[in-house]
């Protein structure tokens, strides 16, 4: 019901090969980046420290161990493999959702996803100096997909939707420089773990990979749930300023028509052949200090480019509409997609002594691309957000948000191009989603969040597959949703 474009057929260049044959812009752009880290500062080290010294004990911050005897860990072994470099954690996130009116149809599935988190300081370990491991995994369970399965959209209505599985996600190393100023790291990666993110965002269920980059990259592109081989630089010259430049595999799946969740079950297939996707990332914070009395704020700009082929969204490979009756039905094929985001966040109210995150917070992320090869053009989402502010309750938060994605001109085209040729649909336009949220702490590393969801223009403003109405699209829709998280 929701097309992605497909992974270039012609692959004049896979992801390990690139750098030979691929573009020498790129590798200039590499070679800059390594010779700015040689005059790096070291304001970053500290920083990275006081980072690192917040799983105490091995414990992770936000952990229900410090509410449990012993801090749960009764036999002392969670701090013994801290002491030697090698700390781990589980996140544990159940909810219900309930498609209460509109959509395709009405009812409920409850979801849940276990996430198995392991880090290794192999400098600790084995005296590898700048050296860290980490992995994670998930085992996603669910009785249907509130999005998939009920309401036909395609922005978030929850982030950890997904088939039911055990996957593996990211698997990587990476290697530090120059007081820790210039990183590189390398292995399976997942791009929505460092780029396109808004910070004051990350609580909220529908915080997640953008619809534009999800709909539009070969497989959903290099994001939750899937993963893929991959390069990723960064520089902090100091604590100001960030820099990222990533390299992955194009298409964590790998081309067909079978869901890419089923083509990829288990996050093993460790693809190297597609045509690579490169991103970049430029970030400039200030005030994020704890003793800092300034309002905070982090602002990223980006830039996203596949190198691999992509179907035109409304010409044949002789020019014809594809709803012409003597269109070959086969798509023009593209060469390249690129695309632009940014993201800000924002305080604009910082309580005496609070952090970077309490008080009134706003966020906004805006990313384009190419309308001839993309089901989606724009994408703009948005929200503002509360934490600390009721008496008695200082670790709550709520907020509202809300997500938008406009169809390309060339997709609405080609309906009507259908219509034109008696073919009854509605016209494609944009899907918006609004959000409500409170996420309460019941002890520390256990939250409860329930929420509201508006759906208008699901899928974009496409045809409901249950009505009997000729061209009737599917109606907007009610969420009422409830989650729990666990962190241990």
């Amino acid at each position: 019901m929701i097309l992605r474009p497909r992974a270039g057929r012609r692959e004049r260049c896979g992801f390990f090969s690139f750098v030979a044959c691929g573009s020498s812009k790129v590798r200039l752009a590499i070679l800059i980046a390594t010779a700015l880290a040689a005059c790096a500062r070291t304001a970053m080290a500290q920083e990275v420290e006081e980072r690192e010294g917040e799983w105490k004990n091995g414990i992770p911050p936000g952990s229900i161990a410090s509410s449990l005897p012993n801090n749960g860990d009764p036999g002392g072994m969670r701090k013994w493999l801290s002491e030697r470099g090698l700390t781990y954690s589980f996140v544990l996130t159940s909810e219900g959702h309930a498609d209460v009116a509109g959509g395709m149809r009405q009812g409920a599935v409850f979801q849940g996803k276990l996430e198995t988190i392991v880090r290794a300081d192999l400098e600790k370990m084995f005296g590898l100096k700048g050296l860290s491991f980490f992995t994670n995994s998930f085992v996603i369970h669910n009785t249907g997909g509130i999005r998939r399965d009920y309401i036909g959209s395609f922005n978030t209505i929850a982030n950890i939707e997904a088939l039911a599985t055990t996957r593996l996600s990211e698997l990587w190393l990476e290697q530090k420089f120059f007081n820790d100023t210039f990183s590189v790291r390398f292995g399976q990666l997942a791009a929505d773990a460092e780029f396109f993110i808004a910070d004051y965002s990350v609580w909220l269920m529908t915080s997640d990979w953008p619809s534009i980059t999800a709909q539009d990259l070969p497989s959903g592109g290099p994001a939750y749930p899937l993963a893929t081989p991959g390069v990723r630089l960064r520089y902090d010259p100091n604590k100001q300023f960030s820099f990222l430049l990533a390299l992955f595999d194009g298409d964590p799946s790998g081309p067909g028509p079978e869901d890419p969740q089923i083509k990829n079950r288990y996050g093993l297939n460790f693809r190297v052949t597609d045509p690579p996707l490169l991103m970049g990332e430029a970030q400039y914070r200030y005030n994020q200090d704890k003793d800092a009395t300034g309002l905070a704020g982090i602002w990223r700009v980006g830039f996203w480019h596949h190198f691999g082929e992509f179907d035109s969204q409304r010409f044949d490979q002789n020019g014809l509409s594809l709803a012409n009756p003597l269109s070959s039905g086969i798509p023009a094929r593209l060469r390249g997609a690129d695309g632009i985001y940014g993201v800000v966040d924002h305080q604009i109210y910082r309580p005496k002594g609070g952090d970077k995150d309490s008080g009134i917070n706003v966020f906004a992320r805006v990313g384009a691309t190419t309308p001839d090869r993309n089901q989606v053009e724009l994408y703009v989402d948005g929200g503002i957000t509360f934490s600390g502010m009721l008496p008695g309750r200082p670790d709550d938060k709520f907020g509202a948000t809300f997500l938008y994605s406009q169809i390309s001109r060339d997709a609405a085209a080609l309906d009507r191009d259908m219509i034109a040729f008696g073919i009854p649909q509605p016209i494609g336009d944009y899907e918006l989603n609004l959000a409500f949220a409170y996420q309460a702490q019941i002890v520390p590393g256990w939250t409860l969040q329930p929420a509201f969801h508006y759906v208008i223009h699901p899928g974009g403003h496409i045809p409901d597959p249950n009505s009997t109405i000729p061209g009737a699209a599917i109606k907007d829709a009610a969420v009422l949703s409830l989650r729990s998280v666990i962190t241990y």
